[in-house]
């Protein structure tokens, strides 16, 4: 599954390698706190991009949809210095 992002990743294996792919029903933090339900990754038609798909679990529980290298990209430094979380977006594992 080709698929072109703006990091000079080419496939879904090159993204796997990087990072785990999120997965359905997992949950993800944001770097700003708030927690999300991963529904789905899916491919855009015309240009086989990948987009995450996934639900707020707070306030109106608004669906969403970004690009997956957008999704596991790490967090500008320099635009949030106080920031912990390295990625934007990171897995939430419950005890």
């Amino acid at each position: 599954m080709e698929s072109k992002s703006s990091t000079g990743i080419t496939n879904i294996t090159e993204l796997q390698i990087k990072r785990n792919l999120p997965r359905p029903d997992e949950v993800w933090r944001h770097f700003k706190g708030n927690l999300y339900l991963i529904l789905s990754v899916a491919t855009h038609t015309e240009t086989k991009e990948l987009f995450v798909c996934y639900r707020a679990l707070y306030g109106d529980f608004g669906y969403y949809v970004r690009p997956l290298d957008m999704f596991l990209s790490e967090v500008d430094q320099n635009k949030y210095p106080d920031v912990e979380q390295i990625y934007r977006f990171e897995r939430v594992t419950f005890n």
